[in-house]
């Protein structure tokens, strides 16, 4: 990547100062966003047959994590648009004349690009179905008509990738590109977390929205059109960088606090005692050590769908419990708005949410382990990295 350090860290600071008011008012955090554009980064993983710089998905990790210590939300966002550029580097399924339009808008505002997926009635598509969105056919296009549910950033968007199936007597499946603002779209204001406020992940209602005919990606049958938690696997892995950064900013603001509290019968900061020196220890294994799961898994092979979801898993897992130590150790004042740490709190418990969630990444690792144990007994083996005791 040619993006150095000092860029990267400008741009965090920008968005970390910016942060706590945008989690206050749970508006859309256009400074970090901006800044995150002028930096870039929004383009990083743009193709080099596109002029761009190419980046891997591995850098968009490291960035994203970046991003998620100056604001979680800001860099969720923001990965939105980044994955989408790294997947037409890969697949090239985006019209390309409708993909370098884009890209040149990009130079004059801040280019967001988002799935809307996500149904009232159907839920995630991780978990299976097909969208109730309808596409109809029109004189100039397609009119498309349905509610989606958790559109990240959508009043920010410039584009959403809506999923819907059409209404030809051989129904398809495929992703509409919906510029926003046009007639019919309306941002339904019902984002209501706790955590990752800022990223005003709405539901959107499209009614009767018309857009030409070659804003659409990939229209296939829909016997095809069922996600792919497994292949999808390393992307998720990827997004767990963006709370491994705001792990990284809570156990900062845990340091800093340890540091510059000096108890008035202790006489000396309260880091120095063995308490708080225990206490950092196992915030630096959880957290150090979920960052080497996840850039180790995602630097070595990304073809193995188990490892990449059991990283992702076992990173969420102690990013969060990190976070519970660092509050719970510093007590009362780590739980007030000034250290920061409770705004970090309520962002980390966002991290294993995304789809697939913690239940059916759990049933798709049950499975595999089971369909290997099949396949070992039927080839009289043992399942690889199993222990088999047998008694006389």
């Amino acid at each position: 990547m040619s993006h150095d350090i000092p860029t990267l860290d400008e741009t965090v600071r920008i968005v970390a100062q910016a942060a706590p008011d945008a989690d206050r008012t749970g508006q859309f955090p256009w400074t970090g966003i901006r800044a995150v554009h002028q930096s870039g980064l929004l383009e990083s993983t743009v193709a080099t047959r596109y002029g761009g710089e190419g980046a891997t998905l591995s850098d968009a990790a490291h960035i994203l994590a970046a991003l998620g210590r100056g604001d979680p939300s800001v860099a969720l966002i923001s990965a939105m648009t980044i994955f989408n550029h790294l997947g037409q580097a890969a697949k090239n399924h985006w019209p390309d004349e409708l993909y370098r339009r884009l890209l040149a808008e990009a130079k004059q505002r801040p280019l967001l690009l988002n799935a809307a997926s996500v149904e009232p009635e159907l839920g995630s598509p991780a978990r299976g179905g097909l969208p109730a969105t309808l596409a109809r056919r029109t004189a100039n296009g397609w009119s498309l008509t349905g509610r989606k549910r958790f559109v990240t950033g959508a009043h920010g968007l410039t584009h959403f990738l809506v999923w819907a199936h059409t209404d030809e007597t051989s129904a398809r499946v495929g992703t509409f590109v919906v510029p926003n603002g046009l007639t019919g779209i309306h941002v339904i204001e019902n984002w209501n977390s706790r955590g990752m406020r800022a990223t005003g992940s709405h539901d959107v209602e499209y009614i009767d929205v018309e857009i030409p005919a070659e804003n659409v990606i990939e229209l296939v049958d829909p016997s095809v059109a069922q996600q792919d938690n497994r292949a999808h696997a390393a992307i998720t892995l990827a997004l767990t960088a963006i709370y491994l950064g705001a792990a990284e900013a809570a156990q900062a603001a845990f340091i800093r606090f340890a540091h510059e509290r000096v108890p008035a019968n202790l006489g000396h900061p309260i880091a120095k005692t063995e308490r708080f020196v225990a206490l950092s220890g196992e915030i630096d294994l959880l957290v150090a050590g979920a960052r080497q799961i996840i850039f180790g898994a995602l630097e070595t092979n990304q073809g193995d769908a188990e490892r990449l979801i059991r990283a992702r898993l076992i990173a969420g897992r102690q990013l969060r419990e990190a976070v519970q130590i660092a509050v719970r150790g510093i007590g009362n004042p780590g739980l007030g708005a000034d250290l920061g740490l409770e705004r970090h709190f309520r962002d980390i418990q966002s991290v294993l949410v995304h789809a697939p969630q913690e239940d059916t990444s759990i049933s798709m690792l049950g499975r595999a382990a089971f369909d290997r144990w099949n396949g070992d007994v039927t080839s009289s083996s043992y399942p690889t990295g199993l222990t088999i005791l047998k008694t006389a």
